[in-house]
């Protein structure tokens, strides 16, 4: 026997394709449907609203096309609160409970609706005894809290296409190569000094790559010029930047990419160094540390958080070997964050993705055309990629950055008549 519900789609439905996507989605999954009211906003920044009817096979066929559709930032018509079933034991979710995308999200409660708070994906959603809504890492859930199940009473805002043209507008969420590098770079570097102007957090994700393409002394710039307030990586990334500066090597190879004899044990000895002095800090401290992205980051006070992983070597002491402890790390680290720029790492690309919310301005960079689909794969559908190489790519960008600047800087000059 069919089953049949009202469901609502408010916003911006016909340029950034909600609507047709909607429609879409319930035709694949088998599904019938009939719109029985359609408001289409007249001019560029006025709002749509569809109320359509959906058809499933049955309960569990409905529901199923409902979980779908509401990641689209569908609504069922009728007003209900959301529904709520209490945690068994610490760390047990109870069953059939909702699981966030990583849109701006809101649940019915005592009939208003209450923002969930720190939003990202896959997590289930706690209701405190005050009525406040938080997005809780699985890890986190404690026996008897309250656990919002289905998705009735539950709201997800859907990203829409920007109303202003910018990176993020024009650039599609594509990945590709064949980009107009010059205008990209242009692009981002407003993109930066505008979110730098307005109040801003920047985030830089970044590997050990960085390092080896010899474009480490331009991410020491743009942190000491103070365009980032947030550094995420690994062991590797602060073991061969701290290399590069003690014995100006990377991998055991100098700036021109040749090895140098004995330069694979470089790497050791820097991590040897810095445990002899007991923290990167007091390395600086010392003396023996004086340039460098995590000597600029100690000297500007940015917080940055090197997580571990099984191959790391030493690690050196403010590496976080506990993942859990470094996810935790990560997600607090991101908080109120406004953009993020992620290069060439994978891992680390991919899992500060997972931590996002869809509104934050995210461009990956890699070499490598797969860390970008990956990442978006995973999720990240507001990305954007450019496949291409951070050794030329990053100076390139932190010189347009300081030229803009600069401009903005320079007088106007005057015309006396």
């Amino acid at each position: 026997m069919s089953d049949i519900c009202d469901i609502e789609l408010e916003g911006h439905l016909i340029d950034s394709q909600i609507l047709t996507k909607a429609l879409d989605k319930i035709m694949d999954m088998g599904g019938e449907f009939e719109i029985k009211s359609l408001v289409v906003g007249q001019k560029k920044n006025d709002q749509s609203y569809a109320q359509i009817t959906i058809t499933g096979k049955d309960e569990a066929h409905l529901d199923r096309i409902m979980l779908e559709l509401h990641s689209l930032g569908a609504r069922l018509a009728q007003r209900e609160d959301a529904k709520l079933a209490t945690a068994p034991k610490d760390k047990v979710i109870p069953r059939g409970f909702y699981t966030t995308t990583n849109h701006p999200t809101f649940i019915r409660y005592d009939d208003y609706w209450v923002q969930v708070e720190d939003s990202h994906m896959d997590c289930p959603i706690v209701v405190t005894e005050d009525g406040r809504a938080k997005c809780t890492l699985m890890s986190h859930i404690k026996k008897g809290d309250r656990v919002v199940i289905g998705t009735a009473g539950v709201k997800v805002i859907h990203p829409e296409r920007p109303r202003e043209k910018t990176i993020f507008g024009f650039m599609n969420n594509e990945v590709s190569s064949e980009r107009p590098s010059g205008e990209t770079v242009k692009q981002l570097a407003r993109e930066i000094i505008r979110t730098k102007e307005e109040g801003g957090k920047i985030a830089v994700v970044c590997g050990p790559a960085l390092i080896h393409t010899g474009a480490g002394p331009a991410l020491a710039e743009l942190i000491r010029e103070g365009y980032v307030e947030v550094l995420l990586a690994g062991n590797a990334l602060a073991v061969h930047d701290i290399e590069r500066q003690l014995y100006g090597t990377s991998l055991g190879m100098d700036c021109t990419g040749t090895a140098t004899s004995g330069g694979h044990r470089n790497h050791l000895y820097a991590i040897s160094e810095i445990m002899a002095s007991g923290s990167i800090k007091n390395a600086i401290d010392e003396g023996k540390l004086k340039g460098g992205i995590m000597y600029e980051c100690i000297q500007k006070g940015i917080p940055f958080i090197l997580a571990g992983s099984i191959r790391d070597d030493g690690p050196l002491p403010e590496v976080i070997t506990d993942t859990v402890k470094a996810k935790e790390a990560m997600d607090k680290a991101l908080r109120d964050v406004d953009m993020t720029i992620m290069m060439a790492t994978m891992l680390h690309s991919i899992a500060s993705g997972n931590l996002l919310p869809s509104y934050v301005k995210t461009i990956c960079i890699d070499i490598n055309p797969s860390t970008v689909t990956k990442l978006m794969d995973r999720g990240s559908a507001q990305a954007i990629g450019l496949v291409t190489d951070i050794g030329t790519f990053l100076p390139q960008l932190v010189a347009e950055v300081n030229d803009q600047a600069a401009k903005e800087l320079r007088p106007v000059p005057r015309c006396d008549l």
